[in-house]
């Protein structure tokens, strides 16, 4: 494989890895949205030359530069050697890339066989390999094309009606279109007018339903409710040693009390796993949380290990948050649904013994069910760490009659690269698709508010030891994407799906 990447024309090779650095650079950090518009234009130039291997090398550049934080992971909290890290990081990159070879390679074979113009076929192909990508082998759905724009508010609140594949597909058109038309000024040939057409005129509605919708102030609710967001800063080395559980919840209740005398807080938000115990075995340390809710007179959400024996007869651990009400009684528990491979669970465990969790504390966790957490007549959906990035659990909970999504989280994991302000962008559409507020609590932060548009309020700097406090408006509204969820790219799937049957069905010429 690779040497037959090493084997591509320099300008092939130079031109795709361009506009997978290109395209990195849109993301957090450093942020170059506009220029998501036009990175994949070196691509589509030379995407029929070398279909598969284009896209490849695009993907190498761009999953290489987006990721480079797992080294992070992987050697200080994996303790993996340097080397091995470095190949395990390689193989991921690799296998994501595929995805962006996929669609280049679909490009030019139907184009080659149906005679299928690239300016419709890429754009579909983008947003289905995507989709195919957040799903598959448990799927992986960080950094999709439409998240470049996460600090573009304006361009983003389509999201309530595609999600963030349509944005994505709009992003893929353009470049495509803006290739085509430099390919025709190259060529001397006609102009690609209907997809420039198409183009301008998707992007021009895009931008003038991003301002309709922020004029809407959607933002605003009858009901609030003043939260607060505690911001514990505990060292992940630390985190699980038990002398030093004792002075973690005494941070956590001295930040959260303080909070309430202040600011009067209806409900307290800690991270995850911000009790690195068994809340629910009633021990002293426990006692200790509820008081936290009894002196405050606040709801407290928080995240706990808990473990529960299920049907099968066997004990589960899972990764939960407990929601106590200002008496200090449980009003409910919610366990994460969607698990992080390797991190809190490993796969295919009898083939791969030697592979260890990256996760300290405590055996495998296994998955528990949606399952919104009552306080009062609302009810709150609870996304546990990366949850933030898969739209279908956001919209579920929504559909539940959650009036309001709780991110609690820990990225000390990622230390001071990237990689937290990358989170935190993703989760912010889950916010815009369901018109709901969503509130994060992160243990090393970034710690935010995050209102129905989109817009981030109070966000907290990393590596600081905090709270913060603001109102939050509580229900939802209707949205299209609440209604459809991913029927766009499921339907883009299906759509090739057909093309590739159509041009397998198709006699070959002689």
């Amino acid at each position: 494989m690779w040497r037959s990447l090493a084997a591509l024309p320099w300008r092939i090779l130079f031109s795709s890895t361009l506009s997978g650095l290109l395209l990195a650079l849109a993301y957090p950090r450093p942020d170059f949205a506009a220029i998501a518009w036009v990175a994949l234009v070196p691509l589509c130039l030379c995407l029929h030359a070398r279909p598969f291997w284009s896209g490849f090398a695009a993907g190498l550049g761009f999953f290489g530069l987006v990721l480079y934080w797992l080294n992070i992971v992987m050697v200080t909290f994996g303790h993996l050697h340097p080397l091995l890290s470095l190949i395990c990081y390689l193989v991921l990159v690799a296998y994501l890339a595929l995805f962006f070879a996929g669609v280049t390679w679909g490009t030019a074979y139907l184009q080659r066989r149906l005679n299928l113009s690239s300016a419709l076929t890429f754009p579909v192909l983008w947003v289905a390999l995507e989709y195919l990508r957040a799903h598959a082998l448990t799927g992986f759905p960080w950094a999709l094309l439409g998240y470049s724009q996460q600090s573009w508010l304006q361009a983003i609140q389509s999201a309530d009606l595609f999600g963030v594949y349509g944005l994505s597909y709009l992003l893929a058109l353009v470049n495509i279109t803006v290739a085509l038309m430099i390919s025709a000024l190259r060529q001397h040939r006609q102009m690609p007018r209907l997809a420039v057409a198409v183009s301008i005129l998707l992007f021009s509605a895009n931008l003038l339903y991003g301002y309709l919708s922020l004029q809407k102030n959607p933002a605003e609710r009858e009901q609030t409710l003043t939260t607060t967001l505690v911001q514990g800063n505990i060292d992940q080395s630390i985190k699980w040693d038990p002398a030093f559980v004792q002075s973690t919840v005494a941070r956590y209740r001295d930040l959260s009390l303080a909070a309430a005398s202040e600011y009067k807080s209806e409900l307290i938000v800690w991270p995850e796993s911000a009790t690195p115990f068994y809340y629910q075995d009633q021990n002293p340390l426990g006692e200790e949380v509820r008081q936290v809710a009894i002196s405050s007179q606040a709801a407290l959400l928080f995240g706990s290990p808990a473990y529960e024996k299920r049907a099968d007869g066997r004990w589960h651990f899972l990764n939960s948050a407990f929601l106590l009400g200002p008496q200090g009684e449980t009003l409910g528990r919610g366990d994460k649904v969607h698990l992080v491979p390797f991190g809190e669970y490993v796969p295919l465990k009898k083939v791969l013994p030697f592979v260890n969790k990256l996760v300290e504390g405590i055996g495998d966790f296994s998955a528990g069910i949606i399952q919104p957490l009552r306080l009062g007549e609302h009810r709150i959906g609870i996304l546990v760490c990366y949850e933030g990035i898969f739209p279908e659990l956001a919209r579920a909970y929504v559909n539940q009659g959650s009036d309001l999504l709780v991110n609690v989280t820990n990225d000390a994991w990622y230390g001071h690269s990237s990689a937290p302000f990358q989170h935190l962008s993703m989760a912010r559409f889950r916010a815009i698709e369901n018109r709901i507020w969503l509130v994060r609590a992160a243990n090393t932060g970034i710690s935010a508010f995050i209102d129905p548009t989109g817009k981030i309020g109070s966000a907290t700097p990393i590596f600081v030891t905090l709270s913060t406090t603001a109102k939050v408006g509580l229900g939802s509204r209707p949205t299209l994407y609440r209604s459809i969820g991913d029927a766009l790219p499921l339907a883009f799937l299906l759509l090739c799906a057909y093309w590739f049957w159509c041009a397998w069905r198709r006699p070959r010429l002689t």
